[in-house]
């Protein structure tokens, strides 16, 4: 009895629980989605490179009254085994995304509900509102993503990287090119040397871009830091996806514009002051396609809103749940 006791006094609430369901995709692969919480249904999507639950630090004093769906996107987090169909992967993410929606409103018989994406995520469901609507959508929190990714003449800047598209896009080519030949190498640490440090530094450049404060620099370079040695002995089971990730971003017109206008769903774009991702200033564009959205900029955050504004990113989240 004591035992019981025991275990009953020091059981962990159940909307602290995270939980691991499996949605099936279209081509019947099986999506890791976490949930923790109780109430009403809330989807975030994710960004390049993130897993999933590292939502959780935002969330958890929220899952008394909100239940959290978390999917990962092949590739990434929990789904990093898992390969792409299609070179196409903002599409299949959308396809995907629409099968988790699906799941969720029949899990929880309710039809519409809200959705919050960051950087890659949000891309994804610019083509998510393009391909399925926004019928399941009650409101919806942009995070710091333009809906395009190349510079145009009517769009000058406002892509991913800005003015220096063009430079940060050229190394991005040549590293795809150089690792070309040994794409079919599953194991990293069986890469030349040369190419796994030309793939780390990118990535650890990457990093940097998307951060502005201080405290977020020096985290961001502490644990991208690699030794050469241990550059050597290091696995890396993603590098194989974010290089081919990367390769439809530069290959890929991926333009979602046109389909703003229809979106009529309430709509908050939370925009890093300092990104050096998606020019804020293009990013504020946004208000004159949209038919219903309105702005939230923190000034001193860049790109990694949560990790530049933690706190102001809890408050916007909260807010835009009980909006």
């Amino acid at each position: 009895m004591f035992k019981a006791t025991f275990k009953m006094a020091f059981k962990i609430p159940e909307q602290y629980q995270l939980q691991t369901t499996h949605v099936t995709a279209t081509d019947g692969t099986l999506i890791p989605t976490s949930v923790i919480g109780k109430g009403q249904p809330v989807l975030l999507l994710h960004a390049f490179g993130m897993d999933a639950r590292q939502f959780l630090p935002f969330i958890l004093s929220l899952t008394q009254n909100h239940c959290f769906y978390l999917p990962h996107f092949r590739g990434f987090g929990l789904a990093s085994d898992l390969r792409l169909p299609t070179f196409d992967f903002i599409e299949q993410y959308a396809e995907d995304t629409q099968q988790v929606v699906q799941h969720i409103r029949q899990q929880t018989t309710v039809d519409t509900f809200p959705i919050a994406a960051i950087s890659m995520g949000a891309l994804v469901m610019w083509a998510y509102f393009k391909r399925f609507g926004h019928d399941s959508v009650s409101h919806y929190l942009n995070i710091d993503q333009a809906p395009l990714i190349h510079n145009q003449p009517d769009w000058q800047d406002g892509g991913v990287f800005g003015t220096r598209q063009t430079e940060l896009f050229a190394q991005f080519t040549r590293l795809i090119s150089h690792a070309e030949p040994y794409m079919h190498v599953d194991d990293f640490r069986y890469l030349p040397y040369r190419l796994k440090a030309d793939l780390l530094d990118i990535e650890r450049s990457f990093s940097l871009l998307s951060v502005s404060a201080k405290p977020s620099q020096v985290l961001t370079k502490t644990l991208s830091y690699r030794a050469p040695h241990k550059i050597s002995l290091m696995k890396h089971a993603t590098w194989q996806h974010k290089l081919r990730c990367l390769s439809a971003y530069v290959a890929l017109p991926y333009d979602y514009r046109d389909v703003l206008p229809t979106v009529a769903t309430p709509t908050t774009l939370l925009i890093g002051g300092r990104s050096q991702l998606y020019d804020p200033k293009w990013q504020q564009q946004l208000l004159e396609l949209l038919p219903n959205a309105h702005s939230i900029i923190l000034p001193k955050s860049g790109h990694a809103v949560p990790m530049d504004a933690p706190v102001a990113f809890y408050k916007v989240l909260k807010q835009f749940l009980a909006s």
